[in-house]
């Protein structure tokens, strides 16, 4: 049984100021001495680095599409536990979700299964009696998702305010904020999203003070937290890298070294990663390739997660001793999974800098973005998953690869599309794909035993 106050803030349609409020309420509560547990709809890793920052505390991904809905209940309790209150951010529009896939993934489904009110976060900058006709509509779409308050941003005047409270007087929803339009405060964006906060840390918090601020002056908080202590318990387990990984049959074992890449070029990590790897029994090292010269002393087996290498491929390629040191490691049959620019890196180049050398591929950035949910299949055995495991990730990169001969494919892509992707030759198993190991915590611990072996 979970009785954490929680709220879920969602918005009409993405770019409605979900992440202003979120983060912004965020870090009130927290500088208020609460204890605040933060949650992101959706596989979104930046969002979440800009959620810790404000809190203190990991930001955590419930993601229905990857996981399944039947943890997005235990992984919540997992993350609150001991917090005084939760905020879990909302993905694109309330009701939006996998493609073609009805409710799954979305907002709407994650405030379902967490039985937790919905905040919508309206842009009002170009309406007024019309936005009582948006609230209900969203309200009386599906009678389950219980919207418990309103928070109007981008509000013009004080005029402009008063006309959109008189009319959303009649629909039922109260009114639990109005936020000034403000380009003083901003988090800068690029190709990707949202520039991550290891990249730009003393700029973010101030960025994320200011919306504090914003937050305070414009939202009734006191009514917000009323409306988190509404929430009813939720009966659920609480999720446990420990027992997950005895569940899938295996258990902690050798304490190997596992280097796991991190810095301002590798930020897209889920926290439950690095917890599944140490209850499966690695000592975990973070090591960051844009300063290190050698891996972690004893390293039997590395972990190179997302983010953005493009952005910093030149110093990348300066750091050599570093590129030996990983295709040493690589050559030597040690176990290494790498997701997205961890594949990147294992390349021979990117955008003409050299990188690993470990993949006979050359990467490049494109103009197409590659985005999308997917079903697959691993093609064969690998320090990751024996051949014909089924699993869902997300892809997410504006690169190609052109690649060479001489390795075997990582996954077979079955929906939406179907195709073969990835690499896997010798210990290397290199990908695109990010997945979330909550989903399928036998990928660590079967990693973990081949670090061992």
């Amino acid at each position: 049984m979970v009785s954490v106050p929680r709220l879920v803030i969602a918005a009409p349609a993405s770019g409605s100021g979900k992440t202003t409020v979120a983060t912004g309420l965020m870090a009130l509560l927290a500088a208020r001495g609460l204890a605040v547990s933060p949650h992101k709809v959706g596989p979104d890793y930046i969002d979440a680095g800009y959620h810790a920052l404000a809190t203190g505390r990991p930001g955590r991904n419930l993601d229905a599409y990857l996981c399944g809905t039947e943890l997005i209940g235990p992984l919540f309790a997992h993350g609150a536990a001991g917090c005084d209150v939760a905020v879990v951010e909302g993905v694109m529009g309330l009701y939006d979700g996998a493609a073609g896939q009805g409710e799954l993934a979305s907002t709407a489904q994650v405030a379902k299964l967490l039985r937790a009110p919905v905040v919508l976060v309206v842009d009002a900058s170009s309406q007024s009696r019309s936005v009582a006709a948006l609230v209900h509509g969203f309200a009386s779409w599906d009678p389950e998702v219980r919207i418990g308050g309103v928070i109007l941003n981008k509000v013009g005047s004080d005029r402009h305010e008063a006309l959109l409270r008189e009319a959303l007087d009649e629909s039922g929803v109260p009114v639990l904020g109005a936020l000034r339009r403000a380009t003083e405060i901003e988090t800068p964006s690029r190709h990707l999203g949202l520039v991550p906060v290891a990249e730009r840390r003393a700029e973010a918090v101030d960025v994320v003070r200011g919306l504090a601020e914003r937050v305070r002056a414009g939202c009734d908080v006191e009514g917000l937290l009323r409306l988190a202590r509404s929430a009813p318990p939720l009966e659920v387990g609480v999720w446990d890298a420990g027992s997950a990984v005895r569940e899938a049959g295996g258990g902690a074992r050798g304490g190997p070294v596992v280097a796991v890449a991190g810095g301002a070029a590798f930020t897209f990590s889920y926290t439950e990663h690095v917890e599944l790897l140490r209850a499966a029994g690695a000592d975990v090292v973070v090591f960051d390739p844009l300063r290190d010269e050698r891996l972690p002393p004893g390293t039997r087996g590395m972990v190179i997660g997302g983010g953005f290498p493009e952005v910093y491929a030149a110093e990348l390629g300066a750091n050599e001793p570093l590129r030996k040191a990983v295709a040493e490691l690589a050559r030597s049959g040690a176990p290494v999974a790498a997701e997205c620019a961890g594949l990147l890196y294992l390349a021979r180049s990117l955008d003409g800098a050299p990188m690993c050398g470990v993949l006979d591929a050359d990467a490049r950035m494109s103009e197409r973005l590659t985005l999308g949910y997917r079903e697959a299949v691993a093609v064969g055995d690998s320090v990751l998953a024996a051949a014909g495991t089924r699993l869902r990730g997300h892809e997410f990169h504006r690169t190609v690869l052109e690649p060479g001969a001489g390795a075997a494919p990582a996954w077979g892509l079955v929906r939406p599309e179907r195709r073969v992707e990835g690499f896997v030759q010798r210990g290397v198993h290199a990908s695109y794909l990010h997945t979330h190991w909550a989903a399928a915590p036998a990928m660590a611990q079967r990693f973990v035993e081949r670090c061992v072996a």
